[in-house]
């Protein structure tokens, strides 16, 4: 009898909160904010369960802590499977969920977001905490995602993930997601890290920028903004991954291009074995950016999952980020997948 594995879609990650003025208002401003769960991975992961696939969450919590339990029930709300041990707090200096302080930005105004992570729960998460043969042998796991934000936080479990779902057969994804400031004063080991789970990657995702800086590849200068030049530097790199990474078999990127905070030309790249597929950046009106390279990596992996073509699977993916920019949240919740192809074609007309 074959084995079907219980979950198309485990992610590990730090849980936090973010709080977001309303109307795109400026945060130090002050008044009202809007509470909501949140982290890289499950933004990626929202796509997924929303469109109805089994989606399994590890974390760590405060144990007896408000947020946690808010996060918990949200996480559920969105059709995820949650687990993962508790902390004591440990008193007012001890451990805590991040708290993410975020604005969208209004016209010539840009978003801001600052990171309150101090004593963040989610870098105690070990290997230890879990059960990794149970979950990937009784239970089953097609696609375990792993983005860079979670690595930096727990480099080690994430490793021993990665690896534990390579030797089980399951498929990799790796968004790479670089951030300064998590990597100041552990570049040797995050390199040495990042270069091990992404040689477990079937599929890499990210910018020129983050493969110059996550995995030393060699590029143009970042920072680059000009679309033209994104699209250029991009092809030129991913045949310097194929020869360093040659297990991935998809590599992707999203292409943008801001013109101000609520308009932007939004374009995606996906690579596999026998050709690019580009898409052009087209304009797209926006809410609140923030989530949409999350929900891009989403739509990417569900057409995984589904075993679209690589082509069909770009095409969706880049229409699930255009939709997370729609949205207040960091991320979306599609109702099903004609709500994505349709931004896909262009077509906002009323459904009754």
């Amino acid at each position: 009898m074959t084995f079907l594995p219980h979950y198309a879609l485990l992610v590990p990650t730090s849980m936090g909160v973010r709080l977001t003025p309303p109307g795109g208002q400026p945060a130090h401003l002050g008044g009202s904010f809007t509470l909501q769960a949140t982290s890289a991975e499950t933004n990626v992961a929202s796509i997924v369960s929303s469109l109805g696939q089994r989606v399994k969450v590890l974390t760590a919590f405060v144990k007896g802590h408000p947020f946690a339990t808010f996060i918990r029930a949200d996480l559920l709300r969105r059709g995820m499977d949650v687990e993962g041990p508790e902390r004591e707090q440990g008193g007012p200096w001890g451990y805590r969920h991040q708290i993410n302080i975020a604005d969208s930005g209004s016209g010539v105004r840009g978003p801001r977001v600052w990171n309150d992570r101090a004593g963040e729960v989610g870098r105690t998460l070990t290997a230890a905490d879990f059960d990794l043969e149970r979950i990937f042998e009784r239970e089953g796991v097609r696609l375990v995602h792993l983005s860079g934000l979670i690595v930096s936080l727990a480099p080690q479990f994430c490793l021993a993930v990665a690896e534990k779902a390579k030797a089980h057969g399951s498929l990799v994804s790796f968004d790479l997601n670089y951030r300064a400031s998590f990597w100041k004063g552990h570049e040797k080991e995050y390199r040495t890290i990042f270069s091990q789970i992404a040689a477990c990657a079937d599929i890499l995702i990210g910018n020129e920028e983050d493969f110059q800086l996550c995995l030393g590849m060699e590029g143009p200068e970042a920072g680059g903004t000009h679309l033209d030049s994104q699209t250029a530097a991009f092809k030129d790199m991913i045949r310097q991954i194929r020869n360093c990474y040659p297990g991935a078999r998809m590599i992707a990127t999203t292409l943008r291009e801001v013109k101000d905070a609520n308009l932007h030309r939004w374009g995606a790249m996906v690579a596999d074995a026998a050709e690019t597929h580009v898409i052009p950046p087209r304009e797209i009106r926006v809410l609140d950016r923030i989530g949409g390279g999350d929900g891009f990596t989403g739509g990417l992996l569900y057409g995984v999952l589904q075993g679209w073509s690589t082509e069909k699977c770009a095409r969706f993916g880049w229409a699930a980020g255009a939709l997370a920019t729609t949205v207040l949240t960091d991320y979306a919740l599609p109702a099903d997948e004609d709500e994505i192809w349709n931004i896909w074609t262009g077509n906002a007309r009323v459904k009754r």
